[in-house]
């Protein structure tokens, strides 16, 4: 049910959708009698897209959350195992084309199989099942050809192919590791997800070792206007999209924090 609310209220309430809207709204009411609610409307929408054209909100909103957990500066000398967030693929595209179409967040596959590769005795987990409510193509399925070509062999992933959001991931993840309390494992995942993925992981029981990756924002670009409605949109939905899930997790019990801090402390 959660999985299924959620897809359906982002739909509504993305950015693009909801401009869309307003703006379509405020156009039909310029035609009726309802004049002055329309003007307001489309007066707010251009405000709006000045706004995320001119000031870097986006750019602000990401980069708090790429911050609150940094690339560990060293590791312990036994890593355990790997656990691997999907958003890599797009297995529609992939299924079409016959080869795996890739997104920005690559960086989970290249810098998970480095470190793999780096403790070779450590289990590697990666946990992607379908993210869309109408389709069922998963994306678990078509990674291992990429792991193949990074060096890292098929017998040496475990893979999850049925988790559809980041709760999902850390109980499927959990059932496959069944970690010990003495075990050290790493969570890859992108910098601006990782807040929300090590509040879920926290609450089921199993701390990580956090080890983000993709990062988008530095401290100069977050002062630096996007000059661009679709950038600056593009931007702020993204980050909105990210703290509006924390928000969601943090209210229904997902997660133990609002903003979860770095480990071993939670916020």
């Amino acid at each position: 049910m959660f999985f299924y609310l959620s897809k359906i209220l982002w739909f509504v309430f993305t950015p693009g959708n909801a401009l869309l809207l307003a703006l379509c709204l405020g156009l039909i009411l310029l035609m009726t009698r309802w004049r002055r609610l329309g003007r307001w409307l489309v007066s707010l929408w251009v405000l709006t897209a000045l706004t995320l054209t001119f000031v870097p909100v986006g750019g602000w909103m990401l980069y708090s959350l790429e911050n609150r957990f940094p690339v560990p500066a060293t590791l312990p000398d036994k890593i355990d195992g790997i656990v691997v967030l999907g958003g890599v693929i797009d297995p529609r595209l992939t299924m079409h084309r016959g080869t795996p179409a890739l997104n920005g967040a690559v960086e989970r596959i290249t810098v998970s199989a480095a470190l793999a590769k780096a403790h070779p005795e450590a289990r590697l987990i990666f946990t992607a099942g379908s993210g869309r409510m109408l389709d069922d193509i998963r994306e678990a399925d078509y990674v291992v050809s990429l792991y193949q070509q990074l060096g890292i062999a098929e017998p040496r992933l475990l893979l999850d192919r049925d988790a559809r959001n980041t709760w999902e991931n850390a109980e499927r993840a959990y059932a496959l590791a069944t970690p010990k309390p003495d075990e050290n494992w790493i969570l890859v995942t992108s910098a601006s997800h990782m807040p929300r993925a090590v509040g879920v992981f926290r609450r089921i029981g199993w701390s990580m070792i956090a080890y983000p990756v993709d990062f988008r924002t530095y401290l100069g670009q977050t002062f630096s206007p996007p000059m661009s409605f679709g950038d600056g949109l593009g931007s702020f939905s993204n980050s909105l999209h990210e703290w509006i899930g924390l928000t969601a997790y943090w209210l229904t019990g997902k997660t133990g924090a609002a903003f979860p801090k770095p480990w071993p402390k939670e916020g």
